[in-house]
This record gives C-alpha cells, sequence and structure tokens, in this order.
C-alpha cells in the first residue's frame, strides 16, 4: 500500500485514469501532490508533485458546461490522462488553489484540429525542397 504524500486532503472523488486500460480508483488533491489511486490494486498509483506539474489541460464542452477529462503535463514530458465523472469542475477548482490558473489550459476542440491540419496540409512549403 501507497503512503499519501499528502497531509491533507482537500477533496477526493471517484476517478478514472486512462493509463493503458482503463482503472477505477480515487482521485485525491491535497497540499503536496495531485495522487489516484487504484480502487483494484493497491500497488497500483500515481503521485504526482505539484512542483512537477507543467500543466494541466482540461477538455471543455458545451461551452464549459461539461469537462468531461483533463490531462495532467509533467515537466520530463508525461502525460497522464483522468477522468472524474461528475466532480471535474470541483477537482480541477481545487487544484488552483496549489498550482497557478495560468498554467491550467483549455484542450483543443476537435474542428480546432481540423482546421490546424486542413492549413497545414495546404499550406506552401518554405525555403526547402517541395
Amino acid at each position: 500500500m501507497a503512503e499519501s504524500m499528502n497531509t491533507k486532503a482537500d477533496v477526493v472523488v471517484n476517478g478514472i485514469s486512462y493509463q493503458g486500460l482503463n482503472n477505477y480508483g480515487k482521485i485525491m488533491i491535497g497540499d503536496k501532490a495531485f495522487e489516484f489511486y487504484n480502487d483494484r490494486d493497491v500497488n497500483d498509483f500515481i503521485q504526482i508533485p505539484w512542483e512537477e506539474i507543467n500543466y494541466i489541460v482540461a477538455d471543455v464542452v458545451f461551452g464549459g458546461r461539461w469537462i468531461p477529462r483533463f490531462a495532467i503535463e509533467t515537466k520530463q514530458g508525461y502525460t497522464f490522462r483522468f477522468g472524474a465523472s461528475r466532480e471535474t469542475k470541483r477537482l480541477l477548482a481545487a487544484c488552483r488553489d496549489y498550482f497557478p490558473a495560468e498554467r491550467m489550459v483549455r484542450a483543443r476542440s476537435a474542428i480546432e484540429n481540423v482546421r490546424i491540419n486542413l492549413k497545414n496540409i495546404f499550406s506552401k512549403k518554405k525555403g526547402g525542397k517541395t
């Protein structure tokens, strides 16, 4: 069993880790770290200290009324994807107490991704062989 890095837990909600197979467990926001603990396997956990997080990227749909999932990008270049069924807004609001709000960003929508990809396909290559 893993020992928590946090000395106090602000929010504990049910959540899903999208690393490999979907793992159901508890997401804990505390004063020292973001933590995920698997319900079935006590040895399967993720602990990310606040100072190691580079960005928190949220998928926002329906004009901000629903946030189905979010990702945490670390300074080492790893990305961890999570979902919290009905509590994602409350979870991300609790993260703002320990993580700067300017590094919590909104993910691009599917339409924006298509537009950027089409722009890249049809743009002329500059300065190189064509």
